[in-house]
C-alpha cells in the first residue's frame, strides 16, 4: 500500500462517525514496515472520553499490539491536523512522521476549539479562564522525583 491508502483509510474511519455518532469525524491508522498495525476513529462521545480522539485511540491500539510504549518505526496517518492533546502523545510515542489531511483551521471552522489550547500553552499558562495552574507543596511530590532519580534501575515512561 502507499501513502495515499492510508490516508483514505483515515478518511474512511473519520467518516464512519458521521453515521456512527461515536465522535467527531476523525481518523487515523498507524503503518509500521509497510503493515497496518492500528486503525480508529474518534470514540469521544461513545466512550464518554475526552481523550479519545482518533490519534489517542489508536496509540492505544497500536502499543498494545506490539507490547511496547515506543513506536518507533511507525507513521501516522490522520485525517487532521492532531489536536496538542494528540502531537503530545505521538512525541511521546516516539512517531517521527505524520501525515494529515485536514488542517487545524478546517477543524475550527466546523467547531472543534483546539486554537485556545496552543494560546494557553504559548502564553505560559496564565489564562485561568481556561485552566487554574498553580503550584503545591514542591517540598512533598518532590521525593519520588528524588528517589527515581537515584535509582540505578529507573526506566523512563
Amino acid at each position: 500500500m502507499m501513502a495515499q491508502d492510508y490516508m483514505l483509510l483515515a478518511a474512511q474511519a473519520a467518516e464512519q462517525n458521521l453515521t456512527t455518532g461515536d465522535g467527531g469525524p476523525f481518523g487515523c491508522v498507524i503503518v509500521k514496515d509497510d503493515q497496518i498495525i492500528a486503525q480508529a476513529h474518534n470514540q469521544v462521545l461513545v466512550d464518554h472520553d475526552p481523550t479519545a480522539h482518533a490519534e489517542i485511540t489508536a496509540i492505544r491500539k497500536a502499543t498494545q499490539k506490539l507490547g511496547t510504549h515506543d513506536l518507533t518505526g511507525c507513521v501516522l496517518y490522520t485525517s487532521c491536523y492532531p489536536c496538542p492533546m494528540c502531537l503530545g502523545a505521538i512525541i511521546w510515542a516516539n512517531i517521527k512522521k505524520v501525515y494529515y489531511g485536514n488542517t487545524a483551521k478546517d477543524a475550527a471552522e466546523i467547531g472543534f476549539r483546539d486554537d485556545f489550547i496552543y494560546d494557553f500553552i504559548k502564553h505560559d499558562a496564565q489564562d485561568t479562564t481556561v485552566l487554574d495552574l498553580k503550584q503545591e507543596q514542591r517540598d512533598v511530590t518532590i521525593k519520588a522525583f528524588d528517589a527515581f532519580k537515584a535509582a540505578s534501575d529507573r526506566q523512563l515512561y
